[in-house]
């Protein structure tokens, strides 16, 4: 068979399964209204959580970054490691509570390099079921024994520490800080103390609690700052800047010895071009935004508490989700695009999420909050699901 009727077959099973995905195009980054395809949608599917990606301040940081070249012309390590990378990593392990951090094009390449690098096939890699791809990804590549555990699951968890010190070797736990499909948060502070008893290494992906998530101290660090832990407990540090921060890249934060590792032993970081500059510079305005305005995150918050209130009222079936990711889990793949449709027509952008992203029987609705969106918006929002939800599900009015 040739290679493009092969290809053909597997596109037409995606089609038959509900399966398929469709790019949509903005003409700008929403903000949170956007022409998607010609119509302007007020979006509920962005990860901007808090309305840095249309912000004045970090457009003009960039555009002036801009001037210090289009590119950075090399890897970090050959000649693409400009002052304006240097401010971004003393920036983020600040804002972090880490010695120093290293920064990369894009989570996951944070996340496969950091495994890749820190594991061999000696070791034993030890991954929530629900982690994001590039973890998943990133254990499979690093060669190391890979075993996983049921979601958040301590009792699982403890049960695989200890089939892992049985084998010998190091130990790494990794885990989602935030679940970017389900919004719910892992029980750090019981995970790190697991990974204290067995002697195993915690690495957390903060991608969606960066920024919107920490302690009093450290107010932008995550969810694992949320829950207590400090550099000891918690030693690898992933997040990116492409969410609350609003532009792109990720990094890694640690000890002083893990970010001279990394840079020596992480492949995604030496063989790949800097991070353009114009990039870097609009993320340095953007974490000194969040540090500087920490009414976004109030906002943030405040619209979160304000949408389960009223989506409780409306009897919407929510998640236990308390983060800025609502999911509304419908189950069956052709009622999920379906109600998608209905929305967009309605005016509302609202990410439909199928397998393989989440589990089989779990298709979802998204729906993602921002500091941006004001009340009157989240109001709009609840009255076309619950029109479209009781037209497609008889959901109780």
């Amino acid at each position: 068979m040739t290679l493009d009727k092969t290809l053909r077959q597997r596109l037409d099973e995606r089609h038959r399964d509900n399966l398929y995905r469709q790019i949509k195009t903005l003409e700008a980054a929403p903000s949170p209204t956007a022409v998607v395809d010609g119509r302007e949608l007020l979006t509920f599917s962005s990860n901007d959580y808090l309305g840095l990606a249309s912000h004045s301040e970090v457009i003009r940081a960039q555009q002036a970054g801009a001037e210090l070249g289009a590119g950075a012309t090399a890897s970090h390590l050959v000649n693409g490691h400009l002052q304006v990378h240097q401010q971004l990593q003393q920036s983020l392990a600040e804002a972090t509570g880490r010695e120093a951090a290293l920064v990369f094009s894009s989570g996951y390449m944070a996340n496969v390099g950091t495994l890749c690098a820190l594991l061999g096939r000696a070791d034993n890699v030890i991954s929530d079921k629900l982690n994001h791809a590039s973890l998943i990804d990133g254990a499979r590549l690093s060669g190391a024994n890979s075993l996983r555990f049921a979601h958040s699951d301590l009792g699982a968890l403890r049960r695989q520490l200890q089939r892992a010190a049985d084998r010998g070797g190091n130990i790494l736990v990794a885990v989602d800080g935030v679940y970017s499909m389900d919004g719910d948060l892992a029980p750090l502070a019981d995970i790190a103390a697991l990974c204290r008893e067995f002697s195993a290494w915690l690495m957390v992906d903060e991608a969606h609690g960066f920024g919107v998530m920490g302690s009093e101290q450290l107010p932008l660090a995550g969810s694992g700052a949320a829950a207590g832990l400090g550099q000891d407990a918690l030693p690898v540090l992933m997040g990116t800047l492409g969410k609350a921060a609003g532009n792109a890249g990720a990094f890694v934060a640690g000890s002083q010895a893990l970010i001279d590792y990394l840079v020596q032993f992480a492949r995604p970081y030496i063989y790949t071009t800097g991070m353009p500059p114009a990039v870097a510079s609009g993320c340095n305005a953007a974490i000194k935004l969040m540090r500087s305005e920490p009414e976004l995150n109030r906002l943030l918050q405040a619209n979160i508490t304000y949408f389960r209130r009223c989506a409780a009222q409306a009897n919407l079936p929510l998640t236990d989700s308390s983060s800025a990711i609502q999911p509304i889990v419908l189950g069956c793949e052709e009622i999920v695009m379906a109600v998608s449709a209905q929305l967009e027509q309605r005016g509302f952008l609202v990410g439909a999420i199928r397998p393989p992203t989440v589990p089989a029987g779990t298709a979802r609705l998204r729906i993602t909050l921002s500091a941006s969106h004001s009340y009157s918006q989240i109001d709009a929002l609840i009255d076309a699901l619950l029109a479209v939800l009781q037209e497609k599900m008889a959901v109780p009015s």
